[in-house]
């Protein structure tokens, strides 16, 4: 017999990298080594070995991928059949800063063979401490020679954009668009499931084996939209719901942020649904655990359950992004 698909409740897995914090574990409530620093939190990740397990109910410790394959009309809806789950949802903890860095587009992708896809990719900050940066886009027009010459005489910075965010912003970033994360901030990220990273530029740091961690100049250079100018938080949209904001419209996502003072349903729409919660906490309906989704937490929503009634635990209100293809 068949089980019935329910909000899934997924595995989180763990990355370490040079750039992390503590704030995965003291902001979010993660049980990690306090003597330990994490960087990134895959929270939905279906990345070849790379795979979020079920948390609860019948299908638990089943890998997204297997789903995927095994489940797909019912997990994705229109959107069946896809190779692999195509979308990835992570928090970052940068307590210093991400390198200078520019993701290839598909189109990109494929000509150079790359076994993942191209990467779009959205921030919504959660945290910011004062002074915190982003760099996006450039700050002046620019080319590839420009570029190449300033990236060898280590002077890229003044060509980029920058800006310092608050909590609750949001920033798209599409394919080609270079970028950096600055120290001091804790974000959430929907992108396309990939891991094509090209770095530009590595604020002449060492990894954790001493040396300077590589960079993929000439494909970042290949890579880069030059015709992309400053790129700042976008600026939500209304729509028809007082409760509900669009953040970001692409063709290979949809982002949607809900603020939750009463029960709102969700879905049925015949699309899988990615959310996350950014404050507070919220009860799913059918949801396989006694908890309440909270702060940093995710559920996965199959498109073969229908409408999904969310309800602000305690009166609310709770924030919470709502990820899915168009």
């Amino acid at each position: 017999m068949t089980t019935t698909l329910y909000p899934l409740r997924l595995k989180p897995l763990y990355k370490q990298y040079v750039w992390g914090g503590h704030r995965l574990a003291g902001v979010l409530g993660r049980s990690l080594p306090p003597d330990e620093i994490f960087a990134e939190s895959w929270d939905v990740c279906d990345h070849g070995p790379q795979q979020s397990l079920v948390e609860g109910g019948p299908l638990d410790s089943t890998p997204l991928g297997e789903l995927v394959t095994a489940r797909g009309k019912d997990l994705l809806g229109r959107h069946h059949p896809q190779r692999r789950f195509p979308l990835l949802l992570k928090y970052l903890d940068a307590e210093e800063p991400l390198s200078v860095q520019v993701h290839p587009d598909d189109r990109l992708a494929a000509a150079m063979k790359l076994s993942d896809p191209g990467k779009s990719e959205a921030w919504c900050v959660l945290q910011a401490e004062p002074g915190a940066t982003i760099w996006a886009g450039f700050n002046q027009p620019v080319d590839r020679h420009t570029l190449e010459t300033a990236i060898r005489d280590g002077v890229l910075e003044r060509y980029l954009h920058r800006f310092q965010p608050q909590a609750g912003d949001c920033l798209f970033l599409p394919a080609g668009t270079v970028h950096a994360l600055g120290a001091g901030l804790l974000v959430a990220e929907i992108q396309q499931s990939s891991d094509n990273t090209f770095r530009l530029y590595d604020w002449n740091r060492v990894g954790t084996d001493g040396r300077p961690r590589p960079l993929h100049i000439q494909e970042g250079l290949d890579a880069i939209d030059y015709a992309q100018g400053a790129v700042a938080a976008t600026p939500p949209r209304r729509t028809e719901l007082p409760c509900l904001e669009r953040l970001v419209a692409c063709d290979k996502f949809v982002l949607d942020r809900w603020t939750l003072a009463a029960p709102q349903s969700l879905g049925g729409d015949d699309r899988c649904h990615v959310l996350t919660v950014l404050a507070g906490a919220v009860r799913v309906e059918a949801d396989r655990t006694d908890s309440p989704l909270g702060l940093g937490q995710t559920a996965l929503l199959p498109a073969s359950i229908g409408p999904t009634r969310l309800s602000p635990d305690e009166g609310g209100p709770a924030i919470v992004l709502d990820a899915y293809l168009p």
